[in-house]
């Protein structure tokens, strides 16, 4: 059984900013699901994007990878031999229980779990890039860096499967899907007090960008296509495309 997620559930006369601490990794799997709208068909199409756009011989990488749900996802996907998927998160808690989690999964791709900044490392004859929930967690002058680095890692006809949370820039419609997003939690057994601390603990951690935002980022680094395919309320997938030679 998961721990289920009550870190916000007591009053706290101080909200602490949001940290990936051994607290939040042993609930995370159901603070994420309960969370993020649509997380469970997110992962589900990992799967199947790795099943389709992964190449022979190449290295797929799980940036910010938690628990490892994208890493072990794309490790039942991958058809292709002598693939390898590198997983990377900076929170020493999360990579721990995403070992413990890929040890006792079957799939014969070999993974490699690194506890690291996603800044600082290499990406190299990458087929498939996942960063689902993580770019966000930078600060918005780092993100052009680190999208070009995917980009310049990635094999012709690579992939960049970016998941985030959003921004409207219609403050009308940023509201409506905000709202929804914590009707969503409400539904999901979250009360009003664990909503309000949450947001509070990540205002100054989570930045979001509008789509227009990732759009041009993502062809100013040099994919030349890129596909919203999934959106609820204000979290959305995209799947961003290096031009085949």
């Amino acid at each position: 059984m998961h721990q289920k997620d009550s870190l916000y559930s007591e009053y706290r006369d101080r909200v602490a900013d949001f940290v990936f601490d051994d607290a939040v990794a042993g609930v995370f799997d159901d603070m994420i699901r309960r969370s993020v709208p649509g997380y469970a068909t997110v992962i589900a199409m990992t799967k199947v994007f790795a099943e389709h756009y992964a190449q022979a011989g190449s290295t797929c990488y799980d940036l910010g990878c938690s628990l490892g749900a994208s890493t072990l996802a794309m490790r039942k996907g991958i058809v292709q031999p002598g693939c390898r998927i590198v997983a990377v998160d900076n929170s020493e808690s999360m990579v721990t229980k995403c070992r413990e989690a890929v040890a006792l999964d079957s799939g014969a791709v070999p993974v490699e779990v690194v506890c690291a900044d996603i800044r600082d490392v290499a990406i190299e004859n990458a087929s498939v890039v996942v960063m689902n929930f993580t770019l966000q967690f930078l600060s918005p002058d780092q993100r052009d860096v680190m999208v070009q680095t995917i980009f310049d890692g990635l094999r012709p006809g690579g992939v960049l499967l970016l998941s985030e949370k959003f921004s409207f820039e219609e403050a009308a419609n940023d509201t409506f899907q905000t709202d929804m997003h914590h009707e969503f939690k409400k539904l999901m057994g979250y009360s009003d007090l664990e909503i309000a601390q949450k947001r509070k603990a990540l205002e100054n951690v989570l930045i979001r960008d509008t789509l227009e935002t990732h759009r041009n980022r993502l062809s100013n680094a040099g994919f030349s296509k890129t596909y919203l395919w999934f959106q609820c309320f204000n979290f959305m997938s995209l799947a961003a495309f290096k031009e085949q030679q």
